[in-house]
């Protein structure tokens, strides 16, 4: 039986692969001198139960004064992936050490991290070699997040972790520095799967979903131990920043699941947050994304604890991503990609007009997720979109620039990388004066 999450373009790279000076169409920003990162799935042994569960592999474009350096890729050498650990230490306790690390890579008080939600992160150098899992000098007890956020104000990072045992979720945030100076447990009445929450200037936003654990499927060690349930509720809670110990507000919306939220921010006695929503996920399985993915708004009036939810759009996307120096501030444009029936498009929302525009990828070309990379000071002012783009009829991938404020245009640079980068997940532009 051939397996879809094992073929095409979503098949592993069997080699790691380091090469210099690449050549490039067009002409790279000479204000972009950094690394743009992306992390996905790469099952070492060619074989993984789920298109989520393969080992990690970063890949890596450096760029400085015009120039696309180099491209490396490297497998995150997870406990996981040298010595085969499990996730259950002797004493059949939790092992945090153990993941895949697979899902994303960022950046917080001068350390880049490998992210995947169940389990501890995984701090690389930004020439990928693993330095090892980092626990937060041994106060995080819990899985992290692939999904953290940092606010741009404070410089601290909001995160949680989720297990299958109670607690079911805990909040953590770190300060500036990097030292975890806070943990709670957020009471939740089951196992769901809390992949993505939000932030603003004043609160903290949960999403408790109806994608909740199978002991069945986990036992049995058979894709993801998820599915749909009819009977657990949607809700989403909103918890103070100012009173981290506080009560958590719940407010009821219609059953949906959530991989991806764009922004949040507040707007008086509201807050308003902008994801995407897949009408349901996992029914009948754990293979594919059912229906797709569109882009919401959900506005929640603190002082009526109503939420009203409206359709933005039509289009089946996911990715979203902002300038994320306006993460929890009101981000005018949000960024999606299109990848679905041979079509790719890179999409970008004014969230304030309504208006969108796109940039069309010919020829079944197909791009990931596109991180922002600012081009001044000015956030939420010009920058570029960075994604790697795969193109079927050469089996090779490039890294392609645009202007985000122009995107209907010809890429400003597309860098051709030697060899071909599987689909994946989440990744970033991580300046050297970042």
């Amino acid at each position: 039986m051939t397996v879809p999450y094992l073929t095409g373009n979503y098949a592993p790279v069997t080699e790691e692969v380091t090469t210099h000076e690449l050549p490039c169409t067009g002409s790279i920003p000479e204000n972009l001198t950094g690394w743009y990162l992306r992390n996905g799935p790469n099952p070492h042994a060619a074989a993984s139960t789920h298109w989520f569960l393969g080992d990690g592999m970063l890949h890596g474009v450096r760029i400085e004064g015009g120039r696309a350096v180099s491209y490396r890729n490297r497998w995150v050498r997870t406990s996981t992936f040298t010595d085969g650990a499990t996730g259950l230490d002797a004493h059949g306790q939790r092992d945090f050490t153990a993941g895949v690390a697979n899902t994303h890579i960022v950046r917080h008080a001068g350390r880049t991290l490998a992210l995947v939600e169940s389990s501890f992160p995984y701090e690389l150098t930004c020439d990928l070699d693993t330095l090892g899992p980092h626990d937060f000098d041994g106060k995080l007890t819990t899985a992290m997040t692939a999904h953290p956020k940092t606010c741009p104000v404070t410089g601290e990072l909001h995160f949680f972790g989720y297990d299958f045992r109670e607690p079911y979720l805990t909040y953590h945030r770190a300060d500036a520095s990097g030292t975890l100076e806070f943990s709670r447990p957020i009471d939740v009445p089951a196992a769901t799967m809390h992949h993505d929450f939000q932030l603003t200037a004043k609160h903290v936003v949960f999403l408790d979903l109806p994608v909740v654990f199978d002991l069945e499927t986990a036992m049995a060690g058979g894709g993801m131990p998820f599915h749909w349930s009819d009977d657990y509720q949607a809700r989403l809670g909103v918890l103070r920043r100012d009173d981290p110990h506080g009560a958590v507000r719940w407010f009821d919306i219609e059953p949906c699941y959530i991989f991806h939220t764009l922004n949040a921010h507040d707007d008086q006695d509201r807050i308003v947050l902008h994801a995407m929503r897949h009408p349901d996920m996992w029914r009948t399985g754990s293979e594919g994304f059912g229906a797709g993915a569109t882009l919401w708004r959900w506005t929640i009036d603190l002082t009526t604890g109503t939420v009203r939810e409206e359709q933005l759009d039509d289009r089946i996307a996911e990715f979203p991503r902002i300038d994320d120096r306006l993460a929890g501030l009101d981000s005018r444009f949000g960024h999606v990609s299109v990848a679905r029936d041979g079509h790719g498009a890179l999409l970008r929302f004014d969230l304030h007009t309504g208006a969108s525009t796109a940039h069309e990828f010919a020829g079944g070309r197909i791009p990931a997720e596109a991180a922002f990379a600012p081009a001044d000071e000015n956030a939420g002012g010009d920058g570029y979109l960075m994604t790697y783009v795969y193109d079927p009829a050469t089996d090779r991938s490039d890294l392609v620039i645009l202007d985000a404020t122009n995107l209907a245009a010809d890429p400003l640079a597309t860098i051709h990388l030697p060899t071909r980068i599987p689909y994946g997940f989440h990744g970033n532009w991580l300046p050297d004066n970042g």
